[in-house]
């Protein structure tokens, strides 16, 4: 990871009431209520930017740039992520069982990882775009 990889996440919020303050009704609804954005729909589906992403909830970088690709399926994808910085849960609402990453730091949801990605992990982190932010790098 790189230097500002080290920042101090924002201080995270203790209630419902000011993760609402703190988010937008879309943050909120991806973020704590484990939605999801329409595909093609988000900011980040076709950066090619050099940066970090954070977690829009509390600032923490989860993914380089390095590890960006594209996979088609609609959502930013990765094929890595920090593996302190998530946590990695069952997920089998909807009928399906897939793997849930969320943020180690706040508990947020960000998305699902497959085992049909790129070499050298053969993982696809599919992230929402509104549960991150982009950092260019300086």
């Amino acid at each position: 990871m790189s230097d500002s990889a080290d920042a101090t996440p924002e201080e995270i919020p203790d209630s419902d009431e000011e993760w609402r303050e703190r988010l937008t009704e879309e943050e909120y609804e991806i973020l704590r209520e484990r939605g999801t954005e329409a595909r093609f729909s988000g900011e980040h589906v076709d950066r090619k930017d050099d940066g970090v992403y954070r977690c829009a909830g509390c600032g923490t970088v989860i993914f380089e740039s390095e590890t960006k690709y594209d996979s088609g399926c609609g959502w930013p994808s990765f094929y890595a992520a920090d593996e302190e910085r998530v946590t990695l849960e069952d997920d089998t609402r909807h009928g399906m069982s897939r793997v849930e990453v969320k943020c180690a730091t706040c508990d947020g949801h960000l998305g699902h990882v497959f085992q049909d990605g790129p070499e050298p992990t053969g993982e696809r982190f599919c992230i929402n775009s509104v549960a991150l932010d982009f950092e260019p790098e300086e």
